[in-house]
């Protein structure tokens, strides 16, 4: 595009008297006043004016791109991928991208504004008087009228490309950080409803595995007043993921004599008096370890919520806010002792969608 230009269009033609009141000799607190105003190119030729307004559309545009982007990042790569970049060496490639997507994103903002206010918002310098702090009714009358000037010269309302490209700039740089919540962990899903022990079905039954011994139990290798904790079959202590299933699937066994079993529900469940129940306290997720054989009451140590085993380990005591959920439990043809099925309720402390 040719940027030939007549005499009437060049800045020099257009100046403007400035606020000439020279100093006074010897006075070095007179106003020394203004230079005379240039209009800029913009001010002068409708032309110029267009192609500055299509630039600062294109910065707000690409700030637009650079967040979808950003977002783009966030889903789809590999938060273990590592890659090289010259002069920083190996970084995530995660990172490297949402910091360059997000950098130009909020860069491309800043540069539009800055673009469109020396390109096409009005430059006439005022000078301001010195006035007092507080303002009075006409002050406040003539900010208002200030403003109202600033955005007509601003061209805010004239100039609709550039408002609708700042609009949809700033609307969707903020997705960044919705978009960032998603890294506070993988959706629950029915996660937290389920355990390892939801494999278990009548059919097809778990064993209980002794976590001391890595065996599985019989029904007579649990004493009476004893306190004895199992895992599922097939886990194991050598999986990646042992600590997040055992947080679940931990289970005590303890086993109380048929007659003082209180809840009908509970004695059900368990096998000749020998009852299963989540490790796992009800209140923040401690795991419970002491027990009290004479009362058959079961002791988080950290907050002391205590739970009596024999009814339904029902909270007596404490903080939890409901009782230790039950596993159904039975003995398959070899006399093992096996699950059929999930607890009764879901493990640990409470949460949003749970039921109670």
């Amino acid at each position: 595009m040719s940027h030939d230009m007549s005499e009437e269009k060049l800045p020099e033609s257009h100046g403007s008297a400035g606020h000439h009141e020279v100093a006074a000799h010897g006075d070095p607190f007179a106003d020394p006043g203004l230079p005379a105003h240039e209009p800029r190119r913009t001010d002068i030729d409708e032309r110029a004016a267009k192609r500055a307004e299509r630039q600062v559309s294109l910065m707000f545009v690409v700030s637009m791109l650079a967040t979808i982007g950003f977002i783009a990042s966030f889903v789809a790569i590999d938060p273990d991928n590592i890659i090289y970049v010259w002069p920083l060496g190996h970084i995530s490639e995660m990172n490297f991208a949402l910091g360059m997507t997000l950098g130009l994103a909020l860069f491309m903002i800043g540069a539009g504004a800055v673009h469109w206010a020396r390109t096409l918002m009005s430059d006439h310098e005022l000078p301001a008087e010195r006035h007092p702090i507080e303002a009075d009714d006409e002050l406040r009358a003539d900010v208002i009228e200030q403003f109202r000037t600033g955005a007509a010269e601003s061209g805010f309302g004239r100039r609709k490309m550039i408002r609708n490209t700042l609009i949809g700039s700033m609307a969707l740089v903020p997705l960044s950080g919705v978009v960032l919540l998603r890294d506070l962990g993988p959706l629950p899903e029915d996660k937290l409803a389920h355990t390892g022990w939801r494999e278990a079905t009548e059919a097809k039954p778990l064993q209980l595995i002794n976590m001391n011994t890595n065996l599985p139990m019989k029904a007579e290798d649990i004493i009476t007043g004893s306190l004895t904790f199992a895992m599922p079959e097939g886990l194991h202590v050598h999986d990646e993921d042992f600590q997040q299933q055992i947080a679940k699937d931990a289970l005590m066994l303890v086993r109380i004599a048929p007659e003082d079993i209180k809840d009908d529900k509970s004695r059900e469940m368990g096998f000749e008096g020998i009852l299963a129940y989540s490790k796992i306290c009800t209140h923040v997720g401690c795991p419970i370890s002491l027990y009290e054989q004479q009362t058959h009451h079961a002791l988080c140590p950290c907050h002391q919520s205590t739970f009596d085993l024999s009814d339904g380990a029902r909270v007596i005591f404490g903080p939890a806010g409901h009782p230790l959920p039950q596993l159904k439990i039975t003995t398959d043809e070899k006399g093992f002792l096996v699950a059929t099925g999930d607890f009764d309720e879901p493990v640990g402390p409470s949460y949003w969608e749970r039921a109670r």
